[in-house]
């Protein structure tokens, strides 16, 4: 009995995620669908977070508008998560510590502390810029095309320091 009253309440609780998930992926995309599926970024034995991707009829284009979500599994800072991003861009290839000062300080104001259950949404707007939800709500917006494509390359970039978790977002087949 106890067994099923959990499993009713993880549905539950799953639905309610998900509702919130499309209800804000179904405000920036026509017919969004999944791209992939869900990968979860595990660093050393930690799991981090699950990331899912959404976009026009599970058609991804970096040119066109998509919703990454970012379900966290863990309690992090808002600034760490600001610095860390800015290193994987480093590690890409940017190299303009000025803008990324810049970059660094709009992510800083930005991103909150996240719990065990927080969901933070990165959104591709249509003019190229990006916006930051933490559920419904907008935290923050960068106006920059360069910021979205390296930001965005994090997880999706062909230099993503996570190529598998690519592979699954994409929906692409491993060699």
């Amino acid at each position: 009995m106890q067994r099923t009253i959990f499993t009713f309440l993880m549905l539950l609780f799953s639905a309610q995620g998900f509702a919130s998930t499309s209800d804000l992926v179904n405000q920036f995309i026509e017919n969004p669908q999944q791209v992939g599926k869900t990968s979860r970024m595990t660093y050393l034995f930690w799991d981090v977070y699950d990331a899912s991707l959404y976009a026009p009829q599970g058609a991804y284009s970096q040119d066109q508008p998509f919703v990454l979500a970012l379900h966290y599994l863990r309690e992090l800072d808002g600034k760490e998560i600001a610095k860390r991003s800015i290193k994987e861009m480093e590690k890409q290839g940017f190299s303009n510590s000025s803008q990324g000062e810049q970059w660094l300080a709009e992510m800083e104001k930005t991103f909150p502390d996240v719990s065990k259950g927080t969901v933070l949404f990165g959104v591709r707007t249509p003019e190229g810029t990006t916006q930051f939800y933490q559920d419904k709500k907008l935290i923050g917006e960068v106006k920059d095309s360069e910021f979205t494509t390296r930001f965005f390359n994090i997880w999706l970039g062909e230099k993503t320091s996570e190529p598998a978790m690519r592979a699954e977002l994409l929906g692409l087949k491993r060699k």
